[in-house]
């Protein structure tokens, strides 16, 4: 009510008691809005209007206040979400680091073993290639044994043929079939 006597004192000190001719009479229109105005205020005073907007004003205030609180509790758990998602992308990155280390060990291991393969499969060649040559070797000595024993007996022979008589071959045939002949027996 204070505030409405000082909004109509203020309306009467206004510049409308500069205007001429009576200030209260139907005739002037500056009195004409300022009782339109103080019926306006009156009828807004009676239906409560202030304490309806002031209701609204609050509801509205709730909802806004609701609505960062919402706000709010969704972007923590944007970042708990973010947190999580960052927790595993760095789990993951741990285990991809893990299987590149066991893949490189294993890789490591298979070279070796590779390694030791070829190094024994080497090894057993050479092994092969010497028996090989031991082979050959003993090949070679027994052929060259063998073309001797032949070359000796050829010459034996021939020393023996010329060196030998008609009697003395008829004997040796003789003492062959006797050996033979108690051999067989």
């Amino acid at each position: 009510m204070k505030k409405l006597l000082a909004l109509t004192l203020a309306v009467a000190a206004s510049p409308a008691f500069a205007a001429t001719g009576p200030f209260i009479s139907l005739h002037n229109t500056n009195f004409i809005v300022l009782l339109a105005f103080i019926l306006f205020i009156g009828v807004l005073l009676y239906f409560k209007v202030p304490s309806k907007v002031g209701e609204m004003l609050d509801k509205r205030a709730a909802g806004i206040k609701a609505d960062l609180e919402a706000a709010k509790a969704l972007r923590e758990e944007a970042q708990a979400l973010l947190a999580s998602y960052e927790r595993k992308q760095k789990e993951v990155k741990e285990q991809s680091e893990r299987i590149v280390a066991s893949a490189k060990e294993e890789a490591a291991k298979a070279a070796a073993q590779a390694k030791a393969d070829i190094a024994s499969s080497v090894t057993r060649r050479l092994a092969a290639a010497e028996e090989q040559i031991a082979s050959a070797q003993s090949a070679a000595i027994k052929e060259v044994r063998d073309q001797a024993i032949v070359v000796a007996v050829g010459a034996a022979q021939d020393v023996i043929a010329k060196s030998m008589t008609a009697a003395d071959s008829n004997k040796l045939i003789d003492d062959a079939i006797s050996t033979v002949g108690a051999k067989l027996h």
